[in-house]
């Protein structure tokens, strides 16, 4: 059977991280995008490398690593939004499409006449999904957003890293842009959301998403710390602020994590470290206690796991229904076993390169499955969606392209 979004069209006018994560998310369900880039540039992430792919001869291509890794499945178009020819051909892809997503600044569409409002007006089915940094409303609503920011402001950060008095610690951002990824994940629910009202409707809306909000939003358990109790949730480290154990120990060669959710796995771990008093000791007998008592308990656990190895310690604790893992490398990542079986990463044929790697969705249905398309060249696409949606001719188009409007 086609994909779940087979004949759904999108007209993302989105670059670097947030929007293309949604638009990829489309593509990967069978949803027809097409991507407008900046002609002779592109995206902006097309030059954020290195690493970039290589081709068959081992020499770098001009496809990165980062751009690969957002922007599988789509349709790439150039077209110079800046100019009156270019801000005509977009109005008209839009009236053909069900979605468009764009990250401008608040405002910064109108004068290209690619606001909701005047869209809108000729094209009523249209969802028009806007990212910004703080919304379309409120007294940063003009304020550029980037990830690290959001990080910081909307409190992940607070919450991220070890404590203040530990040697090393303080506030620490996450490995990845996840407040980006986040935003284009809920961007994914809002729109297909909005889909559904429209079967109902038959109107389009507009759906405004700020990286603020949504970094305030996944904040989620200590958000609820805080607006319960009035404590600010403290940096713990790799622990966690309402599970005791549930945190990284340092074995004899390397780190493992014990993620105890329940008394019963506690005193199991006590069985297996050979430690079975702590199990019935007041000061850890049910996981309230050993919240109060989290760094004298962390200090006896520590002490019997640093005596062993990482396998030792995963073997016996697997084997005893107490959940636990190493800390994995990214090679290590790729080349686990559950990663291999669930085909995590494979390779589709590429142009330039031959092949490039791609990291599968996590996304599985027994019915509609998910379509995995290389990444797009830059403008790969436009004459073949000009001619094709639009009915230009191969001569208009290479009009177009001799005066830099595609």
């Amino acid at each position: 059977m086609s994909a779940p979004l087979k004949g759904i069209r999108v007209l993302d006018l989105s670059r670097v991280l947030a929007g293309p994560w949604c638009s990829q998310n489309l593509a990967d369900l069978g949803a027809e995008v097409i991507k407008v880039e900046r002609p002779g540039a592109g995206d902006d992430t097309r030059g954020w490398g290195p690493p970039f792919a290589k081709a068959p001869d081992g020499t770098p291509t001009r496809e990165s690593a980062y751009f690969l890794s957002t922007n599988r499945g789509k349709r790439s178009i150039t077209l110079d939004l800046a100019r009156p020819e270019g801000q005509a051909i977009a109005r008209e892809l839009a009236a053909k499409s069900d979605i468009l997503l764009e990250n401008y600044k608040v405002g910064g569409l109108a004068r290209y006449g690619l606001d909701y409002p005047t869209l809108a007006q000729s094209c009523p089915r249209l969802i028009y999904c806007s990212i910004t940094g703080f919304g379309q409303t409120g007294p940063y609503r003009e304020r550029a957003g980037y990830d690290f920011l959001m990080q910081g402001m909307g409190g992940l950060m607070s919450i991220t890293g070890e404590p203040d008095e530990v040697p090393g610690g303080g506030p620490v951002k996450a490995g990845i842009a996840v407040t980006d990824i986040m935003t284009g994940q809920y961007a994914t629910i809002a729109v297909l959301a909005a889909l559904q009202a429209r079967h109902a409707s038959g109107r389009g809306q507009h759906i405004d998403l700020a990286l603020f909000d949504v970094q305030v939003s996944y904040l989620s358990n200590q958000a609820m710390h805080y607006l319960v109790s009035g404590e600010v949730p403290p940096r713990i480290g790799n622990g966690h602020p309402s599970i005791v154990p549930y945190q990284t120990f340092r074995a004899a060669d390397g780190s493992i994590i014990v993620a105890t959710g329940n008394d019963g796995q506690y005193q199991r771990l006590c069985t297996v470290l050979g430690l079975p008093e702590l199990a019935q000791d007041p000061r850890f007998l049910r996981n309230a206690d050993r919240v109060r008592n989290r760094i004298e308990l962390a200090a006896l656990l520590g002490a019997a796991i640093a005596r062993e190895t990482m396998d030792h310690w995963i073997a016996a604790l697997e084997a005893a229904g107490v959940p636990c893992g190493p800390i994995n490398t990214m090679d290590r990542v790729f080349a686990d076993p559950q990663a291999q079986a669930r085909g995590l990463s494979f390779r589709l044929p590429h142009p330039t390169a031959g092949e490039v790697p791609v990291v599968a969705s996590p996304l599985r249905f027994s019915d509609t499955p998910v379509e995995h398309v290389r990444p797009p060249l830059l403008s790969e696409h436009t004459e073949a969606v000009l001619t094709e949606l639009l009915g230009r001719s191969h001569e208009q188009v290479a009009a177009l392209r001799e005066s830099g409007i595609v």
